[in-house]
């Protein structure tokens, strides 16, 4: 989506050639982009696109490939941190978010930004906070310092689609990380049909946070809230699930994880094996 201030580069990390169409001619774009190819993993492909970002960029932002940023998104981000120059990051205002639901179309979120855009001026300059200091940035959308990241990466030990590890990585940033109004967009959520194996997330909903208490990434009241509230939504709705969620599979994985607790063997990894057995 053109943008009201071009961004210095595009990259695009991605574990396979198939995962970006294959018709569009990546050098000949109006933003230069960049395509890394790094093996799968939510974290393992944001650090190989900080190493070759942080050098030559002063703010670094992601984008999830399902979010939908305003036109005035990357201008509102350069203005809001030289407002709070005191800040390391920021998340944004979501128009809408479709994690918690069948998910919102492309077509859908694009006509939301849209029309949003139509009743605004122009990029906010005087960005207001409507959360300061909170635990994290949402993955999906957030904006960095390059200065406060440094040779901080995300944790590799949480792998796939590395559950709670924007909450990990933006913890150990020095300064404060707030959600502002100077980024809008949509999150689609995307679901691809019907969840057929929830247990690696459900091990992942327990064993993450579990695992980020004890590394000190994570409060323990918000990782514990974390947890148990995802255990009583997939016991809850177990025998009456939505159709797009495994959820006596998540279930299933909640239990092996807070097994492998008490037994002292508790590990985020432990989901590579869950993911083989289908």
């Amino acid at each position: 989506m053109a943008q009201t201030l071009p961004a210095n580069e595009i990259i695009l990390s991605v574990p396979s050639a198939d995962d970006v169409p294959s018709d569009i001619d990546w050098s000949a774009q109006p933003v230069p982009t960049r395509v890394l190819q790094t093996p799968k993993g939510l974290c393992i492909q944001r650090n190989h696109a900080l190493d070759v970002a942080l050098p030559e960029n002063d703010i670094i932002v992601f984008f999830d490939d399902d979010f939908f940023p305003s036109r005035y998104a990357l201008e509102g981000i350069a203005n809001a941190f030289e407002a709070f120059p005191e800040i390391a990051g920021l998340t944004g205002r979501l128009l809408a978010d479709g994690i918690q639901s069948s998910g919102i179309s492309p077509a859908e979120a694009a006509r939301m930004v849209a029309e949003w855009d139509e009743t605004q001026s122009g990029a906010v300059t005087e960005p207001k906070t409507f959360m300061a200091d909170g635990v994290g940035l949402y993955g999906c959308n957030m904006a960095m310092r390059s200065s406060r990241i440094g040779d901080k990466r995300f944790d590799e030990r949480l792998p796939l689609y590395g559950w709670q590890e924007d909450v990990d990585f933006a913890s150990r940033l020095e300064g404060r990380k707030i959600k502002c109004d100077a980024l809008v967009g949509v999150h689609c959520g995307v679901k691809v049909g019907r969840e057929r194996n929830g247990g690696p997330l459900g091990y992942s909903q327990v064993a993450n946070p579990y695992y980020l208490i004890r590394k000190g990434s994570m409060p323990l009241s918000f990782g514990l809230r974390l947890g148990v509230r995802n255990i009583l939504s997939n016991h809850a709705r177990a025998f009456r699930p939505e159709p797009w969620v495994d959820r006596r599979g998540r279930a299933k994985g909640n239990w092996l994880a807070l097994i492998d607790i008490l037994r002292g063997r508790s590990a985020p990894e432990r989901i590579l094996q869950l993911s083989r057995k289908r």
